[in-house]
């Protein structure tokens, strides 16, 4: 399990911060990246621009993916993801304060494997987190060339 990790994109440094206090919390100790916009998500995944050196066939396991990004927004990031045979298979989770359908809908059709609303109470989203980070690191199977620690 320590070999698989998380690449967070998130913009907001509290909700970064929410969610690895969240995480930390309930001990899943698994190493997380975090990007901070979506061409910085995508330079990371596809081993573009300053992650060019990056070995991208070790890939996180799963995706937390915020819809509301600065320079390429969520659901562009998640349209490139699955359009690339390299992480196509990556799961990815929204984590949005969005509860609109067209998002919704609109994660899903372009391949979201799962779309949680962020909550504001620290106590449920602590739990939230906790129950995603139990299921897509312990339970759900990866294939193994994904699994290793990110450089």
């Amino acid at each position: 399990m320590q070999d698989k990790y998380v690449l967070l994109i998130e913009d907001n440094p509290d909700d970064v911060a929410l969610t690895l206090r969240a995480l930390k919390k309930h001990k899943i100790t698994n190493n997380i990246v975090v990007a901070r916009d979506g061409a910085e998500a995508l330079d990371y995944l596809l081993g573009r621009g300053e992650h060019q050196d990056r070995d991208i066939s070790f890939q996180p396991a799963v995706i937390f993916l915020d819809l509301n990004l600065p320079k390429i927004n969520g659901l562009e990031v998640l349209r490139q993801i699955r359009a690339d045979e390299r992480t196509q298979r990556i799961p990815v989770v929204i984590l949005s304060t969005s509860t609109e359908e067209q998002d919704i809908t609109a994660s899903y059709d372009l391949g979201a494997n799962s779309y949680i609303r962020k909550m504001v109470d620290f106590d449920k989203f602590s739990d939230a987190i906790r129950q995603l980070g139990c299921y897509w690191l312990t339970l759900n199977l990866i294939p193994s060339h994904q699994q290793d620690t990110p450089s």
